[in-house]
């Protein structure tokens, strides 16, 4: 996986034609094995690949002599991308500037601000040539109640608070701090249709403006 933190670079997929080409480059393959596959004309299968290229999300990793031309093997940089929240800048959330920690947009926050930090953790890892040390616990609880949700609620946040006074240590010359995030919210159980797009506005338009539109 590989998260993507410059504009550029996520701006760069959100195109669907380069999704595609994305998915199928999980394996590698030429220009023309791609245009065969997807049924796309070469031109504009080769304009969404050096654009790839160029946001350094498709390397090459081979090249294949058909004939008497030479083909370029090309890969994809990761399986899967994700777009870190630092992308939009200022516009993204900080739960520094959210008073109510049990709202679902704290929550949110916070989340955000994981991505944010462990992709930049991962990069300097990367760079110095290092594992990065994490935890995840992923778990489902089905409460029979509001009120069994709360308890439990109480008694994980009790719990939490024991261990990190027992295992915190604020004098250790040699100690490094971790984050722990822990949130819940209700797990989604069935799929919905996706909304309709909402028609454009006409406010302000001119009457030659709306018989184009």
């Amino acid at each position: 996986m590989e998260v993507l933190r410059a504009q550029d670079r996520a701006a760069a997929v959100l195109d669907s034609t380069r999704q595609r080409l994305l998915s199928e480059l999980a394996t590698p393959d030429s220009a023309s094995g791609l245009a065969r596959r997807l049924g796309l004309p070469r031109q504009r299968l080769n304009y969404h690949l050096r654009e790839l290229e160029k946001a350094g999300l498709v390397k090459q990793v081979d090249e294949r002599r058909k004939g008497n031309c030479v083909e370029r093997i090309v890969q994809a940089t990761a399986a899967s991308y994700l777009i870190s929240p630092e992308v939009i800048g200022p516009l993204g959330t900080d739960p520094s500037r959210l008073t109510d920690r049990f709202s679902s947009a704290y929550l949110v926050a916070v989340a955000a601000k994981t991505i944010t930090d462990v992709a930049e953790l991962r990069a300097r890892s990367e760079r110095a040539g290092k594992g990065l040390a994490t935890l995840t616990i992923q778990i489902g609880v089905r409460f029979a109640n509001a009120e069994d949700r709360n308890a439990f609620a109480e008694d994980l946040a009790n719990e939490v608070a024991r261990l990190a006074a027992e295992y915190h240590d604020e004098s250790a010359p040699q100690g490094r701090l971790y984050n722990f995030v822990v949130g819940g919210y209700p797990a989604i159980t069935r799929v919905e249709p996706a909304a309709a797009e909402p028609e454009p506005s006409t406010m302000g338009r001119t009457p030659d403006e709306e018989n184009q539109a």
